[in-house]
């Protein structure tokens, strides 16, 4: 028998939404969960193991403590706004259970595995990039020094063996709907754009994309594209559908799901038979004959970041795409009865009052049906942080999140401060929301759906909330601002 294995998504900040399923880890405007898909993998490899998803399933770090004292192997994803947290989590785990060996994966230990290790005398490894077989191997008694891709202190220097190639056949891993029915309750995931409840997923791994601040391809998955067969996919979609007869939706939350035309062509028409709601992310250089077979798949919703309105922000970046480009994909998608939910992001390089102002009537322009504002992360391990340190655009402080885990701005540029770019999310928001096309949206919603004039009530008073605190920290850091400008002068 291997090590009895926890592969713990952990407890964090209040409705943290962390790392091992979502690309951007932060407490949202509104609760939401992704699922912790990474942990699924290798926790359908190991007999006797068990995925806990601590944040969705509101496991306070009292109670996942007291669950790691029955194991003798934590597989624990980290991120950066949360590592603080679980090197105390892990401590304590320790404590109870000083025999269990911990390993720590995730981008922020593959990016930094050196401080990582000397930060926490707890952690026994760190695995660098994907870890599905090098947890594997541990728990089946490889020696350490015998796995690839790992990172452990010896003496008191850090080791690091060979790194480990991507894996190449995705097929032969376990599927991760199976985990999430022996492990995981899929009522306890929400997020506000998809139909609840959904059930998330990867067809593939990898983006061939080179956007620089994208975390994963750069620090997790790598930016080699490799995808699963048609069939396999479509196997374990039939399967699903059979698990959870109330499940509304699937997502297919890969990198980039339609990247390749033949191949979304040739797996929509699989699970075409199969009758199901589903929706995926999108890269705006899709075609319509591709959009228009996704439809007739059953296709209801595309992810698609827009990221900005000025096309030379785009170019800074390396986007791929154009504005022409992203407003015919738009076009396209509103003539087939595609749903977009459209992500942007304030505070990329090259970012003015006037390029907000242009991304803002930009996202007009498309008017899809939702959207997502957030402030530029500087992940450790992306292009973005490193040219944000080298040019000096960090924040003294440096803090990517407040105390409760909440987006804040970490980069600001010459002429546009940090609070600024924070203070334009939600002008952001309002411009677009308090539009009459896009009142009449929600109310139609509201008025015609019980189940969605409830939720939408639930996340309107909870994104007030967060807007209220987000006001607060803006005037408090002009206030300090403001006051060190004027003791300056006198100390001169």
């Amino acid at each position: 028998m291997p090590l009895k294995t926890l592969f713990l998504n952990p407890p964090s900040f209040e409705n943290f939404d962390g790392g091992a399923g979502s690309r951007w880890p932060a407490t949202r405007e509104i609760e939401s969960y992704w699922y912790p898909v990474w942990l699924a993998y290798p926790a359908g490899m190991l007999e006797g193991a068990r995925l806990l998803d601590a944040p969705s399933h509101h496991v306070s770090a009292e109670e996942t403590i007291n669950i790691a004292r029955d194991y003798e192997f934590l597989v624990l994803f980290t991120s950066t706004p949360g590592f603080p947290g679980d090197i105390r989590l892990v401590g304590k785990i320790r404590e109870i259970n000083p025999k269990i060996k911990i390993a720590f994966v995730g981008p922020h230990v593959s990016v930094l595995p050196e401080r990582s290790l000397k930060d926490c005398p707890s952690i026994d490894f760190v695995v660098r990039k994907e870890f599905d077989y090098a947890v594997y191997e541990f728990a089946n008694g490889k020696p350490v020094e015998e796995i690839l891709g790992i990172s452990y202190l010896k003496n008191g220097s850090v080791v690091h063996t060979p790194d480990r190639p991507e894996i190449q056949d995705l097929d032969s891993l376990p599927h991760v709907t199976e985990v999430y029915r022996r492990d995981l309750d899929v009522t306890k995931y929400n997020v506000p754009f998809l139909l609840y409840p959904y059930v998330s997923l990867y067809t593939t791994r990898g983006c061939p994309a080179q956007c620089t601040f994208c975390l994963w391809p750069q620090t997790l998955s790598g930016h080699p594209w490799r995808k699963r067969s048609t069939d396999d996919v479509a196997r374990e979609m039939a399967a699903a559908k059979e698990f959870w007869p109330n499940v509304r939706e699937f997502f297919f939350d890969d990198d980039t799901f339609n990247i390749q035309k033949v191949r979304t062509i040739e797996l929509c028409e699989k699970l075409k038979p199969l009758k199901l709601t589903w929706s995926c992310t999108s890269r705006v250089t899709t075609d319509y004959e591709t959009l228009k077979a996704m439809k007739e798949a059953g296709c209801r919703l595309l992810i698609v970041g827009y990221e900005s309105g000025d096309q030379q922000i785009l170019k800074n970046i390396k986007k791929g795409a154009t504005i022409e480009r992203a407003l015919q994909f738009t076009k396209d998608c509103h003539k087939l009865g595609l749903v977009v939910h459209g992500d942007f992001i304030l505070g990329l390089p090259g970012e003015t009052r006037d390029t907000i102002r242009n991304t803002i009537a930009f996202a007009k322009e498309l008017d899809v049906e939702t959207i997502q504002v957030s402030v530029a992360h500087a992940y450790p391990g992306t292009e973005l942080y490193d040219y944000a340190v080298k040019n000096g655009f960090m924040v003294g402080d440096n803090k990517m999140v407040d105390e409760g885990g909440h987006q804040l701005a970490h980069i600001q540029y010459p002429g546009l401060p940090a609070e600024e770019i924070l203070e334009s999310v939600h002008r952001f928001y309002d411009e677009y929301y308090f539009r009459p096309k896009a009142v009449f949206r929600i109310l139609r919603k509201a008025a015609f759906n019980n189940v969605d004039r409830k939720r939408l009530y639930r996340e309107a008073k909870t994104f007030l909330k967060v807007r209220a605190m987000r006001h607060k920290w803006v005037k408090d850091k002009r206030e300090k601002d403001d006051s060190a400008a004027a003791i300056a002068p006198a100390k001169a």
